[in-house]
């Protein structure tokens, strides 16, 4: 009787203390779930970051760009990268931040956020307040569609390419954007896209080819163009590309930490590394380096670098980027000489290839034994690799379904080019009523 009393006493203490420890939990857990605290310096590069991928679009795009097409339609070019910079960021605001970030459904994200309402004052888990959040991933919505229209300059409506980027927006990038990382179904797989080789690069890429196809090519296509009208203002435009990259690539840690530190090395490698292979593959076969190969050759590294910025070291970094140096620029010519495709810009062969093969590479280049970051969840090689080629098989796809889909409706509706007579006058004068410069 007395042993069973002092058992009895003692499974009444492991009780009590079984009880307390739970209340301890309890309150742990309550305090865990406290909101996040306001991280200053993360906040104050991400702001940073922010203008840096703004100053990618205008003026580091529309320069890159309208130094390629001809004189007379500079201002074209400068009138699309910024109508869609104005058009996308109102639909970002209005519906576009809800559907790719606020949490939904694996496919699409929920309207709970409509008008930005209700994410003042609001601090994310990385410590930033949601409107930086918000300000960051609207510059990426910016520059998408933007790289889009280098595959139709010099031919299509103004009109097409308002309504284009605006429905294109809605039906790709905004679903994407939340598979890959606002936690739809390619996020739970555990696909790695670390500041858009996915998202951006391919979803641009792959569209970009299409509408090419099926808009046709420019009057004199292939062998009756004039060459670039300004290399030295694209080579600016260039420049400040690299330089914004810091911020696309650096900004995507949404910290100021080594990862940031990381990315941007890594960014900046792979840049110089794509140049050199890109003037030494054009030495080779042309003879002579060209102003217009060696930024091209930059910015197709600075795509092939993207999706994996933030998982590899240095010297993968320049690896990776002479690879997307090298494949890009047969791209340019398979696509151009061998399909005979007017992707005026080449948009997809420097931007959609390269993302495609930076995306599939990262799964390589990330192995700590290389020199990277792991993968961040337990996958192995082949399995994360795997993960890879299906995140960007079906965004590719959904890409080609949906701007075929989208050309289609215009063409029923808007309609897509400008006349023959038009396009040798030049989309300036015959469709804004203005001229770049005066004319003889």
């Amino acid at each position: 009787m007395v042993r069973r009393h002092i058992t009895g006493g003692l499974n009444g203490a492991r009780l009590f203390s079984c009880v307390l420890m739970a209340f301890l939990l309890a309150s742990g857990g309550a305090q865990a779930a406290e909101p996040a605290k306001l991280d200053g310096s993360a906040t104050a590069w991400v702001i940073t970051a922010s203008a840096l991928v703004l100053f990618m679009t205008l003026p580091g795009l529309a320069l890159f760009y309208g130094g390629l097409v001809r004189a007379r339609n500079l201002l074209s070019v400068l009138m699309h990268c910024f109508v869609i910079a104005c058009l996308v960021s109102i639909l970002w605001m209005a519906f576009g931040y809800s559907l790719a970030f606020d949490p939904g459904t694996p496919l699409i994200g929920s309207l709970g956020a409509l008008g930005l309402a209700g994410i003042r004052g609001h601090v994310s888990a990385s410590g930033l307040p949601e409107g930086v959040v918000a300000l960051f991933q609207m510059t990426f919505a910016v520059i998408t569609p933007a790289l889009i229209i280098g595959a139709f300059v010099e031919r299509v409506r103004f009109s097409f390419v308002v309504w284009f980027s605006a429905i294109w927006l809605v039906l790709v990038y905004l679903p994407v954007a939340h598979w890959v990382w606002g936690g739809g179904w390619l996020a739970a797989l555990g696909t790695l896209d670390f500041a858009g080789g996915i998202v951006v690069h391919t979803t641009a890429g792959v569209s970009a080819l299409v509408a090419a196809i099926l808009i046709g090519p420019r009057d004199g296509f292939p062998t009756h163009l004039e060459p670039p009208h300004s290399p030295g203002m694209t080579m600016a435009g260039a420049g400040m590309l690299w330089v914004g990259w810091f911020g696309f690539n650096g900004g995507s840690a949404l910290a100021a930490d080594a990862s940031a530190a990381g990315a941007i090395l890594a960014t900046h490698f792979a840049a110089a590394a794509a140049g050199l292979a890109w003037i030494a593959l054009e030495r080779i076969r042309l003879g002579k380096p060209t102003s217009v190969g060696i930024v091209t050759g930059c910015v197709a590294g600075l795509a092939t670098i993207t999706p994996a910025s933030g998982y590899v070291g240095p010297s993968a970094a320049a690896v990776l980027g002479a690879t997307g140096g090298i494949v890009c620029f047969f791209a340019v010519n398979w696509v151009k000489g061998r399909l005979r495709i007017d992707d005026s810009l080449d948009v997809f062969a420097v931007h959609g290839v390269g993302g495609m093969l930076g995306s599939l590479l990262v799964a390589v280049f990330a192995l700590p034994i290389l020199g990277g970051a792991g993968y961040g969840h337990d996958a192995a090689f082949a399995t994360q690799l795997g993960t890879q080629a299906l995140g960007v098989a079906a965004v590719a796809l959904w890409s080609i379904i949906c701007t075929i889909a989208v050309v289609k409706l215009l063409a029923a509706t808007t309609g897509l080019r400008v006349s023959v007579e038009e396009q040798r006058e030049g989309l300036d004068l015959t469709t804004h009523g203005e001229r770049a410069y005066d004319l003889v």
